[in-house]
């Protein structure tokens, strides 16, 4: 059994890093309260660092990835001391990371209580980071990550609406899909909502998004989200129906709020073999048509 918390994160504007610090301190506190255990923080949560930066710096869009790189390695510290001090699995969400081969990746973190267990890069970009951003695909491909709660993959954002990267997660033996997302519109947020339970329901694992939320008009990267914070799994038996295990409220967010909730992901991983259908036995078939 796992008690998760998954966020419904709104990019806010601070004025220094110690109000920041502040605030992820807090929320982490808020969910850790509440006896989570498993954390989860959206795709580009940290983009609320170019909030630190000049004006003119945060408003540019190409300036303002370049501006936090000098951050990243401080927000990473802090991620691990709060993952270190509360004794959970934190996943804070992904950063465009310059590599040394001079190119941008969109890259998710996770963290447990003995520290860094590692990172996973996004593999498909959207039009608007190929086209605007200049964000480059993950080479390095798909990375699990061993946790006292089972087998974790990650999926970020647009990688779930390509069912082929969770098909290879579910043969690599996951039992939990992390989606860290960031969807400007309710179209953008109902495509990784769809290809969420859909990569759920063929692969019969459980996936957890994430989304940001609210209005950060400060910033040409972030500067509307929409999105709901949910647990998907099969709809099958155990499960709701509908496949929902737990799904925020409201796709408009004015503040960060937890979504709170608890599965035993090996009844999950159980209907493999004992569901009502077996579409992770039955795949295969499809190609021999």
């Amino acid at each position: 059994m796992v008690k998760f918390a998954a966020c419904q994160y709104a990019i806010e504007l601070f004025a220094d890093w110690e109000a920041y610090a502040a605030h992820l301190d807090a929320l982490v506190g808020q969910a850790v309260a509440s006896g989570a255990e498993l954390l989860l923080l959206p795709e580009y949560s940290a983009m609320t660092l170019t909030g630190l930066l000049p004006e003119q710096e945060r408003g540019d869009l190409q300036k303002s990835i370049f501006g936090i790189q000098p951050l990243i390695p401080r927000w990473l510290e802090l991620c691990e001391d709060l993952t270190r001090r509360h004794s959970v699995l934190f996943c804070p969400g992904s950063a465009p990371v310059a590599d040394p081969d001079g190119k941008y990746r969109n890259r998710a973190f996770l963290f447990g209580p003995d520290g860094s267990l590692g990172h996973q890069d996004k593999i498909m970009m959207t039009r608007f980071e190929r086209e605007q951003w200049f964000i480059a695909g993950g080479i390095d491909g798909l990375r699990t990550f061993e946790t006292p709660f089972g087998r974790l993959g990650i999926l970020i954002c647009y990688d779930n609406e390509f069912p082929m990267l969770a098909r290879r997660l579910a043969e690599m033996g996951v039992d939990l899909v992390l989606a860290p997302s960031c969807t400007d519109t309710e179209a953008g947020y109902h495509r990784v909502r769809i290809g969420a339970q859909a990569r759920a329901l063929e692969n019969q694992f459980a996936v957890l998004v994430s989304p940001t939320a609210g209005f950060a008009p400060w910033s040409p990267a972030v500067d509307e989200n929409a999105g709901r914070a949910a647990l998907y799994v099969p709809a099958d038996y155990g499960m709701p129906p509908s496949g929902v295990w737990a799904e925020s409220e409201a796709i408009f967010t004015p503040d960060s709020r937890w979504l709170y909730g608890e599965i035993d992901l090996a009844e999950v991983a159980k209907l493999r073999k004992e569901g009502q259908v077996a579409l992770y036995r039955d795949w295969p078939e499809q190609f021999m048509v």
